[in-house]
């Protein structure tokens, strides 16, 4: 006679329960309605672009992230979708088991904004950035002869106003003439300084620092119209 082994029966039921119960959980996760989306912002840049902006970027197929189930959600694609927008520097998406999607968004940082036929910002990396309906940034104004494929020139000097204290306090517009160099005015002053090349920037800058700070204390920088730094080694002053 056939000696059944129970503990062998109950080993074995014992396994295929746990795995139903793996697997209905495992389905029942899967479809798991996404609630709304929780947004951050990294960094202290979060004014051009809203939550709720970025709650409408994140679109699939056509309908609302929320309220779909977690197994068609593509988290490639939303985070595609939000590195598309330019307002947007760097953007990661991820869910957690209990279906609640988050992104993480780093936005653009501008620098300079273009004020010319057309009007946009250029960020930290050179980049076009356009303006935002939630926030001006308070940053010089870039004219004269500028194309959004050419704005080399221009961001290497914007870039160079952004990292010193000093100009970045001063400097209200930035102008690049037709053959490509730079001309700059001042906040409280109406001359223009004339940079010229941007080849021994540093000096140049250098030399109007120790221009400015001279003529500011002796009260004379409302006598002139031009202070020219195009030659390293001096500034020269036209009087108005």
């Amino acid at each position: 006679m056939l000696k059944i082994n129970y503990n062998y029966i109950k080993i074995i039921v014992l396994v295929l329960l746990v795995g139903f119960l793996f697997a209905f959980s495992n389905q029942r996760n899967k479809t798991r309605l996404v609630g709304e989306p929780n947004i951050k912002f990294l960094g202290e840049n979060q004014l051009f672009i809203t939550e709720s902006n970025v709650s409408k970027l994140l679109i699939q197929n056509l309908e609302p992230v929320s309220k779909q189930p977690k197994d068609i959600i593509d988290l490639n694609a939303l985070e595609s979708a939000l590195k598309s927008n330019p307002m947007i520097k760097q953007a990661e998406v991820f869910m957690s088991v209990n279906g609640t999607l988050s992104a993480e968004i780093e936005q653009k940082r501008p620098i300079a904004r273009v004020n010319t036929n057309a009007s946009y910002y250029i960020d930290d990396e050179g980049g076009f950035m356009p303006l935002s309906y939630n926030y001006a940034a308070r940053v010089p104004l870039v004219t004269g002869n500028i194309k959004k494929n050419k704005l080399k020139t221009v961001f290497q000097f914007a870039k160079v106003v952004d990292e010193d204290d000093f100009l970045k306090k001063h400097v209200i517009e930035i102008r690049q003439n037709d053959d490509n160099t730079i001309d700059f005015k001042i906040r409280k002053s109406d001359f223009t300084v004339h940079v010229g090349t941007l080849k021994q920037l540093e000096k140049k800058i250098n030399n109007f620092k120790a221009f400015y700070q001279k003529a500011f204390k002796d009260q004379i920088l409302d006598r002139y119209a031009i202070v020219n730094l195009k030659f390293d080694k001096q500034v020269i002053c036209t009087k108005k």
